[in-house]
C-alpha cells in the first residue's frame, strides 16, 4: 500500500497532512512529503521512484546486517535502516526493519509490517497547531514517536517488574507451597527481559541512523535541522539508560527468585531428612521385636508387650520431633 501525505494549504480539513491512498497505476498527489509504503507491490516501488528518482531498497536488502546495505547515500538520497519494535502489546514481540529515504523533495518510509509508533505519529498529524511543511520536520516526528513509543513500554515494563518483584519479596513470604509461583516469576521476567533486548536493539539501531544523518546533512540545512536530530538522539541514549536500568532490577529479581528456588529445595529436602530420623528409631523398635526370638526376649510371651512396644515406638518418634522443634529446625 502506498499512502502519500501532502501539506494542507488552506483547506477546511483541520489536520496539517492530507493523506492519500495511490494506486501502483495511479499518480501522486503535488507536494507529497512523505510517502509511506507498506508492504509495497512492484508498482507502487517504480511509482515512488519515478517521483523521486530513487531507488527503493528490498525486504532482503532491509534486512541485511553490514552497516553499508543500511546506511548509505546514493543519488543525493540518504537511506537508513532501523530495526523498530512491533507487537510489543503480545507475549510474542518482534523487530521489524524500516527504512528511511530522505530527499530534498519527500520523505520515504518503507516498511513490511505496522510497528505502533507509526500509527502514533499518523494520530498526531491530526493535532499539530504548526506544521513545518519539509521533509526534515516530518522525519524528526516520526523519530520522536519511535522514542515516545520505546517510553511507553519500557514504563508499562517497570510497573510489571515492580508487580512481580512485590509478588517474590512480599506477597510470598508466609507462602510455604510456592513453586509453581516462583516459576511463573521466572518466566514472566524471561517475558520482560526479551522485550527489553528488543528496545535496546532498536534504540541502537536508531541512534546509528540518527549519526549517520547528522554526519551526512548538508551545511545548508545542517544548522536548521543538525539541533533536532541531536535532541531526537539525546531521547533515544535516556531511554538505552533506561532500558539498561529495567534488565539490571530484571536481573536482581531473577537472582532473587532462583534464591527462592533454592531455599524452597533446601526446605523440602530437610522435612524429609527431619521425617527419615524421626522414623528411624520406632523402625528400630519394630525391627528389634519383629526377629521373635523366643530365648532372650521375654517380652514376647508378655500379655502387654505389643501395647509396649506401640509405645515404644510412638516415644520414640515423638522426642526427636520434640527435639527439633525446640531448636527451631521446623
Amino acid at each position: 500500500m502506498l499512502t502519500a501525505y501532502s501539506p494542507n494549504l488552506g483547506t477546511e480539513s483541520t489536520e496539517c497532512f492530507l493523506p492519500a491512498v495511490v494506486a501502483g497505476d495511479g499518480a501522486l498527489p503535488e507536494r507529497v512529503l512523505w510517502i509511506d509504503l507498506v508492504s509495497p507491490t512492484v508498482a507502487e516501488d517504480k511509482l515512488a521512484e519515478a517521483y523521486l528518482g530513487i531507488a527503493v531498497p528490498t525486504r532482503d536488502e532491509m534486512e541485511e546486517i553490514e552497516p553499508s546495505s543500511l546506511l548509505y547515500v546514493e543519488g543525493g538520497a540518504r537511506y537508513v535502516t532501523a530495526r523498530l519494535m512491533c507487537h510489543s502489546d503480545t507475549t510474542e514481540p518482534m523487530l521489524t526493519p524500516v527504512s528511511f529515504i530522505m530527499t530534498d523533495k519527500a520523505l520515504v518510509t518503507v516498511r513490511y509490517d505496522a510497528p505502533k509508533s507509526f500509527a502514533l505519529f499518523q494520530g498526531r498529524l491530526k493535532k499539530f497547531g504548526t506544521c513545518p511543511f519539509h521533509p526534515e520536520a516530518v522525519l524528526d516526528g516520526l523519530f520522536e514517536a519511535i522514542v515516545d513509543r520505546a517510553a511507553e513500554v519500557l514504563r508499562k515494563l517497570g510497573d510489571e517488574i515492580e508487580m512481580t518483584s512485590r509478588s517474590v519479596f512480599v506477597k510470598q513470604v508466609a507462602t510455604r507451597n510456592r513453586g509453581n509461583g516462583l516459576s511463573q516469576v521466572i518466566r514472566e521476567l524471561g517475558l520482560h527481559a526479551d522485550l527489553i533486548s528488543n528496545v535496546q536493539e532498536s534504540m541502537v539501531s536508531l541512534e546509528r541512523a540518527i549519526l549517520f544523518l547528522i554526519a551526512n546533512t548538508s551545511k545548508s540545512k545542517k544548522a536548521a535541522y543538525s539541533p533536532q536530530l541531536k535532541a531526537a538522539l539525546r531521547d533515544v541514549q535516556a531511554i538505552e539508560q533506561h532500558a539498561q536500568t529495567l534488565s539490571g532490577k530484571i536481573q536482581f529479581v531473577l537472582d532473587a527468585t532462583l534464591g527462592m528456588v533454592s531455599l524452597e529445595q533446601n526446605r523440602i529436602v530437610k522435612i524429609f531428612s527431619v521425617l527419615a530420623v524421626i522414623f528411624m528409631p520406632p523402625t528400630l523398635v519394630a525391627s528389634i521385636y519383629g526377629m521373635n526370638f523366643r530365648k532372650g526376649m521375654p517380652e514376647l510371651d508378655w500379655a502387654y508387650g505389643y501395647p509396649m512396644a506401640l509405645v515404644m515406638m510412638l516415644i520414640a518418634a515423638v522426642l526427636p520431633y520434640l527435639f527439633f522443634r525446640w531448636k527451631k529446625w521446623l
